[in-house]
């Protein structure tokens, strides 16, 4: 009957420190980072609030386990701190049954950070991708207002305005280039309006009362002239998909085309490398062959990249379980009741040391130094074994 009780009275304790911090950690990354971020790429208002619901998925991987190391360094500080460990010790509950209801947190959130990688966290990365596209023109005018002009290396034209009023672009320049990046064609107006056709992947630029200098120096006056250049290829195919934006379906199904498409290259290069010095072989087979060597590397990097976020995945998931491991002892020995000293006692020091060596560890893997498997989990079992060793010292005392 004691045990029952106590055991509830932690759990429930355990669970409001951990939503009040997941809640504010979560609010402050969107304040502090994401939305700072979103702000200085030039999206509006209404562009921010629609994408808050999809960005924190993405934050709670990361939050989950942190709030649950927190929750647990601040629980179990207080319970040792105030002696309620001892007395329960006292009163014949084992030292595990303190700790249980931490470690079933710790699995029942590492099973929701698994189940919003499964599918929620890169559904809602995909509803981004489309929202940023399908609204282009207004990221477009965004970037206008902000910075007074449009540039990127991928995009064959460069324009500049002196101002934005409502949809209306005041004194514009339009620059066209060749695929060589020269610029062919510099047009400019007193006004224009901007449109962009997604059906065609078009940029419309509709300028008014202006002149247009060709590359040879003629010019052309016109009052109403439409300008249209292509939008970035692949700005959204599947292929240009980073592995965290994929569901883990998605991921085995392109690791498995990763694995036929290098196969098939392989046979490729051999049947090419036997014709090399063959009478009336193509002269350029030689540099044929080094492109598919080439292509065969790029597609193992992609692949090696999906096989690390395979193991990532669950890895960072099962983070949670080994925070509450290695905090529940630690904060028990130290016994600090107050937030800052479990921040700096407990929640920092374990920090500090898992995520450098999740970070040094899935660079590692990424780059294939060393088997992937033990560079992804290996910080989830030192923390675990250190944390073990810990509840073992102290079970003895």
């Amino acid at each position: 009957m004691v045990g029952n009780i106590i055991f509830r009275m932690i759990l429930w304790d355990l669970f409001k420190v951990f939503l009040l911090s997941l809640i504010t950690i979560t609010g402050i990354l969107l304040l502090a980072g994401i939305l700072a971020e979103a702000s200085q790429q030039g999206l509006g208002p209404r562009q921010l609030l629609a994408a808050i619901p999809l960005l924190i998925p993405s934050t709670l991987p990361y939050t989950i386990p942190a709030t649950t190391l927190f929750a647990a360094c601040l629980v179990y500080g207080r319970l040792s701190s105030d002696h309620e460990v001892l007395a329960i010790k006292a009163a014949g509950c084992n030292l595990i049954h303190i700790v249980t209801p931490g470690l079933i947190l710790g699995i029942v959130m590492g099973l929701v950070t698994l189940g919003l990688y499964h599918r929620i966290i890169p559904y809602t990365h995909h509803l981004l991708r489309a929202m940023a596209f399908n609204d282009v023109e207004e990221l477009l005018y965004g970037q206008l207002r902000k910075n007074g002009s449009l540039a990127h290396q991928q995009v064959p034209y460069a324009m500049f305005v002196k101002s934005v009023q409502g949809r209306k672009l005041l004194s514009p320049v339009f620059k066209r280039k060749t695929n060589k990046g020269v610029v062919d064609m510099v047009a400019r107006a007193r006004e224009a309006v901007l449109r962009v056709d997604t059906t065609n992947r078009l940029l419309l630029l509709d300028m008014k009362f202006g002149v247009a200098t060709s590359e040879d120096g003629s010019q052309g006056h016109f009052d109403h002239k439409t300008f249209d250049v292509p939008l970035p290829a692949g700005f959204d195919k599947y292929e240009n998909r980073r592995p965290r934006d994929m569901t883990w379906n998605e991921l085995v199904e392109r690791r498995g085309e990763l694995i036929e498409e290098d196969e098939h290259i392989q046979e490729e290069i051999k049947t090419n490398s036997a014709q090399i010095g063959q009478p009336g072989a193509r002269p350029d087979l030689p540099q044929h062959v080094a492109n598919l060597k080439e292509k065969v590397r790029q597609v193992r990097i992609l692949r090696q990249h999906i096989y690390v976020e395979m193991l990532m995945r669950p890895a960072l998931s099962m983070g949670c379980f080994c925070f509450i491991l290695a905090a529940a002892p630690v904060a028990i020995w130290f016994s600090r009741g107050d937030y800052l000293g479990s921040f700096i006692t407990c929640f920092l020091p374990i920090v500090c040391a898992y995520y450098p060596l999740v970070l040094a560890g899935t660079n590692m893997a990424k780059e294939s130094r060393f088997n992937e498997v033990i560079l992804v989990f290996g910080p989830n079992v030192l923390v675990a074994f250190a944390g073990v060793a810990l509840l073992r010292w102290l079970l003895r005392y």
